[in-house]
């Protein structure tokens, strides 16, 4: 077993992405260049999650571990874009901002434990 599939925080993220990627296939008139982006971005938390995990140095593991929170903030805002055009209900923006939330604070105790 690899040290990243034993995070908490690995798992939900993995699950939020296969949410999203669910939302965007069912939701296909959803302008494509948003659609990219937040495929991109979503997959880019679980990733670099992984990525950071790997690496031997606090720093290094941070960094990563950093861009993934970064890309957190990605899907907020894409989804609050999504939000503005009407292309999904309030309940199901809210459902997603809780999950992203809730792996932005998990990521930001991450981040606090890899400090010097």
């Amino acid at each position: 077993m690899f040290d990243f599939e034993k995070l908490s925080v690995y798992t939900k993220s993995k699950l939020t992405n296969k949410a999203i990627q669910s939302f965007l296939k069912q939701n296909s008139k959803i302008d494509s260049y948003l659609r990219d982006q937040l495929k991109r971005a979503s997959i880019s938390i679980v990733i670099n999650i992984a990525e950071g995990s790997g690496r031997y140095t606090k720093a290094d593991k941070r960094n990563f571990y950093i861009i993934s929170r970064g890309s957190v903030y990605e899907c907020v805002s894409l989804f609050d874009i999504i939000k503005d055009e009407n292309q999904i209900t309030k309940e199901l923006f809210q459902n997603f901002y809780l999950k992203l939330e809730e792996i932005s604070k998990m990521l930001l105790g991450l981040i606090n434990s890899q400090s010097k």
